[in-house]
């Protein structure tokens, strides 16, 4: 069925991602197609790399877009770094963490589970405790995207190193968009998501591996072949005098829209990018808390690029998130688990964590919550201009 006999509708995506795409990384997706080993393609690779190690805040050698949605980064992550066997401790306090631990245990690591309530960070000290006993990799998820907490980092890679352990984290929601220096907090493999923060369509994970974590990969005993970061890379990093190796055919277009939504990035600054996301949040709790939706991350733990909010008494998910979709072309995510008819999701990402779409959002939600539409965007306002 073509298209041209389907009505997509214009939506506005303030859910927990996809995010909105700029039209300028739209239009980057419809460049000519160009082989995946064609040198002007190989020239367009490097700077994605290059733009990848400057947004992570990394000087890794390997900074590269795995073809992939974030769950593949996850995939590419433990296929490289665990082995069967292996004690990993495993920070679980919503449902990407719950997933990894699931990952883990797939591969037949020993997980150990230290656990938090869904809406919280994971306390440091239960971390280290866990980190006593000699263990191989700890993995956190720094930005839970099922409950809008931003997870501490302070400290972890020390406890890691004790131990030549690893320290893995998950950034899909928070590249970009919430303060995140990899190399600053020791961070030793790290995946994310393009559909997140850079506003760029999903379908691959921006992936970076330290020269720690590159030592685990060198032995030759990766169970995925297709994820196996000794052969990627002989794509991804080309040497010099030697042609880069074929591995698979990479999404050429998509890795054009990433380029763009890297240099949207970079021409903002992002330490710059970073304060934008930290006003946007508070200006939309505030708002949001006028219509009586509370936010379910206290004070120290939120994430400035999603808002999780609970619903009020006598507010039924469904009965206003699925109108608000279909009739006002807005998008929030519902929660999940625990959280399930509990929680909206909102996020406030890249292009989405800008005043003109966050208002439009507080109008809508006013008006079919009945609440003091008025007063919710005046004080959108005026967190925006303190």
């Amino acid at each position: 069925m073509s298209l041209a006999t389907i009505t997509v509708p214009e939506r506005l995506l303030l859910g927990s991602g996809p995010s909105p795409v700029p039209q300028r990384i739209l239009d980057a997706l419809a460049l000519p197609t160009i082989g995946h080993l064609d040198p002007a393609f190989g020239a367009l690779m490097d700077d994605v790399a290059a733009g990848l190690r400057a947004t992570f805040r990394t000087t890794n050698a390997v900074a590269i877009p795995v073809s992939g949605t974030g769950s593949a980064g996850m995939e590419a992550m433990v296929a490289n770094l665990v082995r069967p066997g292996d004690r990993v401790i495993c920070g679980v306090h919503g449902l990407f963490g719950e997933r990894m631990a699931d990952e883990l245990a797939r591969h037949g690591a020993t997980v150990v589970r230290v656990e938090a309530e869904w809406g919280r960070a994971i306390p440091l000290t239960a971390l280290l405790a866990a980190a006593e006993e000699p263990f191989a990799a700890m993995f956190v998820v720094h930005a839970e995207t099922s409950t809008g907490v931003a997870q501490p980092l302070d400290g972890l890679a020390d406890a890691c190193r004790a131990h030549d352990a690893l320290l893995l984290v998950d950034c899909v929601t928070s590249l970009g968009g919430h303060p995140l220096d990899l190399d600053a907090a020791g961070v030793d493999a790290a995946f994310s998501g393009t559909q997140k923060c850079l506003n760029a369509p999903p379908g691959l994970a921006p992936f970076t591996v330290g020269e720690r974590a590159i030592a685990r990969i060198e032995d030759g005993r990766v169970p995925s072949w297709y994820f196996d970061l000794s052969l990627v890379l002989g794509y991804w990093l080309k040497k010099p005098d030697a042609a880069r190796a074929y591995h698979h055919t990479a999404p050429i277009n998509l890795i054009y829209a990433l380029a763009e939504a890297l240099a949207i990035v970079h021409e903002e600054g992002l330490e710059a990018r970073w304060a934008r996301h930290a006003v946007a949040h508070e200006a939309l709790r505030d708002a949001l808390g006028v219509l009586g939706l509370e936010r379910l991350a206290p004070e120290g733990e939120q994430l400035h690029s999603l808002l999780a909010v609970r619903l009020p008494d006598g507010v039924e998910d469904a009965a206003v998130r699925v109108p608000l979709l279909t009739e006002d072309g807005i998008e929030i995510s519902g929660g999940l688990g625990p959280l399930a008819g509990k929680i909206w999701r909102i996020g406030v990402m890249g292009e989405g964590a800008r005043v003109e779409p966050q208002e439009r959002l507080v109008r809508a939600l006013g008006s079919r919550l009945g609440g003091d539409t008025a007063g919710a965007v005046a004080a959108l306002h005026a967190g925006w201009a303190a």
